[in-house]
């Protein structure tokens, strides 16, 4: 019994290799128990019940943790900081067609959900793509 753990636990490495998801690790780990387990208990009952057990335990009790800590922190890219910056808008902007605005020096395609005309201050929302979505301030 000792080599089909050997082999579920080679599995579930190379499934968590490829997903990087900490999903499947939990259960690497309860492998690893069951299959030192089976050096001493001939029961598969009770190797695989340590097995899924173990594995959801660990998943429930230690994955937020984990997740939290391993979380990778997004940093604001040059074009995130004009998020929150006023512009002028250099070409007035309709709700069904797309104007232009003049944001940190640089002309922007902008978007709106009611019309600004030029001249008109506004406030950057957020960028969708290559353009930015304003409102009037």
């Amino acid at each position: 019994m000792v080599w089909i753990w050997l082999g579920i636990v080679v599995l579930l490495v190379f499934i968590e290799a490829i997903t990087v998801g900490l999903t499947t690790i939990w259960f690497v780990i309860s492998g690893i128990i069951a299959m030192m387990l089976s050096l001493f208990i001939d029961s598969a009952e009770i190797e695989f019940g340590v097995f899924v057990l173990g594995g959801v335990l660990l998943l429930i009790t230690t994955r937020p943790y984990l997740t939290k800590k391993l979380k990778v922190k997004s940093s604001k890219t040059n074009l995130d900081r004009v998020i929150g910056m006023e512009g002028i808008v250099t070409v007035d902007i309709d709700k069904l067609s797309p104007g232009e605005v003049k944001v940190d020096g640089k002309r922007w395609t902008a978007i709106a959900d009611k019309k600004i005309l030029t001249g008109s201050t506004v406030e950057v929302l957020e960028i969708k793509g290559v353009k930015i979505k304003v409102k009037e301030i």
